[in-house]
């Protein structure tokens, strides 16, 4: 798989097309596991390879009717037809590799296939089940990339000591017992990324190990969501082969962009560049080992 795109909430997703469209992200980890690993009967793989050529047709014929209305149109909507046909376009080459996919040989794991959790509100339940999945996707080479989006509810998650959404809480006013119940939620979190930063630093991997091999990037669209900015965002790096250097703290007036976090990490997949988004160059405290 070229990515996996991931979710705990089924309705938002942390991938996009080149034209800017969201791609829909799997909510439901059983269902990703048997894509990845479980092989079909021979009557299941003949249904499943004509559904996936199926929707290949239909977007070959759509995709002629578009071509078709594009002479017809202004040069505004000619553009919004043009994030059309990009979607279009990946969305063959997606079909065209599950297609491919369906009738190879699954990789074997020592894993059961996972049971989806229903409770909206255990985001954490949720979040652990993804992870597994990222490490059995990574450890069998199955993809080089994932995203996942872990989803707010306002909804109580069953965490000891917390009686309230995590989404009210995260706009607690300063109020200190919602700010007490934001930090459980919190640690909880920091413990299901601490279980699967450990999995893949102990899984060896030639000389080093898949963390060493792994950038796995953390981290929210909100500073402080209480007052709904976004400056000073909360990020966290692990892995890769960066010398990491621990909390970096900078002078929010002087403060270099986020986006030269993305800089370091293009550059270490050996992406020639210093530009990305508002970029000033690569983060010079992170460097490789």
């Amino acid at each position: 798989f070229s990515y996996l795109a991931l979710s705990t909430s089924y309705s938002r997703s942390m991938s996009w097309t080149r034209g800017g469209v969201e791609i829909p992200a799997e909510g439901k980890p059983s269902e990703v596991f048997a894509r990845l690993f479980l092989d079909g009967s021979p009557e299941e793989i003949k249904k499943q390879v004509a559904r996936l050529q199926d929707g290949q047709s239909i977007m070959d014929i759509v995709s002629q009717q578009a071509k078709d209305m594009q002479r017809k149109l202004g040069k505004t909507d000619q553009k919004t037809l043009d994030q059309y046909f990009n979607s279009v376009r990946e969305l063959e080459g997606r079909l065209h590799k599950a297609e491919q996919w369906t009738v190879k040989p699954k990789p074997k794991v020592n894993a059961k296939p996972p049971r989806d959790i229903d409770d909206k509100a255990d985001f954490i339940g949720r979040t652990n089940l993804m992870f597994d999945l990222a490490h059995l996707a990574f450890q069998t080479d199955s993809t080089r990339l994932i995203t996942l989006f872990i989803g707010a509810t306002n909804t109580p998650p069953p965490i000891e000591g917390v009686d309230q959404g995590w989404h009210n809480l995260s706009h607690h006013g300063k109020d200190p017992k919602k700010i007490e119940q934001l930090k459980l939620i919190e640690i909880a979190q920091m413990d299901a990324l601490a279980g699967l930063l450990k999995r893949l630093k102990d899984n060896k991997e030639g000389d080093s190990n898949l963390l060493d091999k792994t950038m796995v990037f953390f981290g929210s669209n909100l500073g402080d969501a209480s007052s709904h900015h976004n400056r000073n965002l909360p990020v966290l790096l692990a892995g890769g082969g960066f010398k990491h250097a621990g909390h970096l703290a900078f002078d929010p007036k002087t403060a270099p962009p986020l986006a030269n976090v993305f800089v370091s990490m293009l550059q270490r997949m050996g992406v020639e560049t210093d530009k990305f988004s508002s970029a000033s160059g690569r983060l010079e405290q992170l460097r490789p080992t």
